[in-house]
């Protein structure tokens, strides 16, 4: 008779804290990029914005790819067989790095057409390249971090990403001062000095993580001291767990970025909010994705192990934690809004405007982490390809709510906003009928 409930909230805790570190590295970068560039202008503000954007766009084809390896690897170490996850890293390495140096050809060809072809305002336009002329090349960087970081979370020592976190940030926010302001001695560069600084603090964040491996992980135990022979099967079996998740991840951020297309097109005034508002969403998701990939992991592992019947009543548990860590920050955010905002803006009109927006915004996360929470379970589960097919259809009904409320109710830069709550309900909705009802304890990896 198996074990009832073997995980644990304390271990469940250890895996999501760590996780919420590295999810908080990226939003770190958002965040002092968004703080120090709101100090400049609104248009720097609102242009680094639909420039980070559309940056991260191209970034979700190596995030997904990484899910997809952290959910073998994660499966792998539920059944016992430490000496694959070697093997699956290197193939994984192999495979990112083609990736990368692919992410990085398109975007050099492509930005400058395609942020031409959305952006309204030739201002916004204009700063939105200056950021992009030096911010894509954190591309490389990025995606081999999202390598190291999700091979982490797969193993559930995670605790090396909270170090990392902490390099990335200190970086991030001292050549922010210096590159933007002209400080130290430094150029004064203004936008492009904050995208110069978040690819130096990639940077920082992909040396510590070799470094680490290298030395502090137990290398022959993985069977990871040794080159191991291409398994083209393997590429093979990866690719088609993680392109499902691939192509969820750069649908959703496509999905996102016309959202903010179409703010943009309300007026400079609009995006400055938008962009503020969404520094905020970015810190508000940190422990909501951070225990989404908590129940992915836990959830593969459960599978591997083959303890199934634990896995519903382990999410309630998880779900329970998550908005346990989240009451708090949304309760600050909802009793002190024109103090947090201003943290990001001195600007009373964006102070002003954002208010109404962040309530929306609290409104919204309040369901988010549910949702969040049982859509990462599908892929956990190994069934990548219905987490997509569940994640479009919630993408159609997101970009028709887009459309209806900008453009035939035009509706103000709050009532737009009310997208994330229509996208928040429909995802929880869609994820839990898919777990009570469809046939998903087959194992499929």
């Amino acid at each position: 008779m198996l074990q009832k409930n073997s995980v644990n909230n304390k271990e469940i805790w250890n895996i999501a804290y760590p996780i919420a570190f590295g999810g908080l590295a990226q939003t770190i970068v958002s965040i002092t990029d968004t703080i120090f560039l709101g100090q400049v202008s609104s248009v720097a503000l609102g242009a680094s914005m639909m420039a980070g954007i559309y940056y991260y766009i191209w970034a979700t084809l190596a995030w997904g790819f990484a899910i997809g390896l952290q959910i073998i690897i994660a499966r792998r170490v539920g059944e016992g067989r430490l000496e694959r996850v070697g093997v699956i890293f290197q193939h994984g390495l192999l495979v990112v790095s083609f990736l990368a140096v692919i992410l990085l050809v398109l975007m050099h060809f492509l930005t400058e057409p395609i942020l031409n072809y959305v952006v309204q305002s030739p201002n916004i336009l204009n700063a939105s390249l200056e950021y992009m002329k030096y911010r894509y090349f954190g591309i490389f960087f990025v995606s081999f971090n999202f390598l190291f970081r999700y091979f982490y979370v797969g193993l559930s020592t995670t605790k090396v990403i909270i170090y990392s976190t902490l390099i990335m940030a200190v970086v991030n926010i001292f050549f922010d001062y210096v590159l933007i302001f002209g400080e130290l001695g430094f150029p004064e560069m203004g936008i492009s000095g904050g995208a110069l600084a978040s690819v130096i603090a990639e940077v920082s964040a992909m040396v510590y993580f070799i470094i680490y491996t290298s030395f502090c992980v137990p290398l022959k135990r993985y069977a990871m001291t040794k080159i191991h022979k291409i398994e083209p099967w393997l590429i093979g079996a990866i690719f088609k767990l993680a392109t499902p998740t691939m192509a969820q991840k750069i649908f959703s951020f496509g999905t996102w970025f016309l959202f903010f297309v179409f703010v943009e097109h309300m007026g400079e005034l609009q995006i400055a909010v938008s962009g503020v508002i969404r520094s905020l969403y970015m810190l508000l998701g940190v422990p909501i994705f951070a225990f989404g990939a908590t129940a992915n992991t836990i959830v593969s592992r459960l599978m591997g192990a083959g303890k199934v019947d634990e896995i519903m009543p382990t999410l309630l548990r998880i779900v329970k934690i998550s908005g346990f860590s989240l009451a708090p920050i949304i309760a600050v955010c909802c009793i002190f809004p024109a103090q947090v905002i201003s943290m990001y803006s001195s600007d009373p009109q964006i102070i002003e405007l954002s208010i109404n927006v962040l309530y929306v915004l609290c409104l919204a996360v309040a369901v988010m982490f549910v949702a969040i929470i049982y859509f990462e379970a599908i892929s956990g589960t190994g069934n990548t390809l219905h987490a997509l097919i569940v994640e479009i259809g919630v993408l159609i009904l997101y970009a028709f709510s887009i459309w209806f409320l900008v453009r035939i109710l035009m509706v103000d830069v709050a009532g737009a906003w009310i997208v994330e709550i229509v996208y928040s309900v429909a995802m929880a909705l869609f994820s839990i009928l898919y777990l009570r009802y469809y046939p998903w304890q087959k194992k499929v990896i």
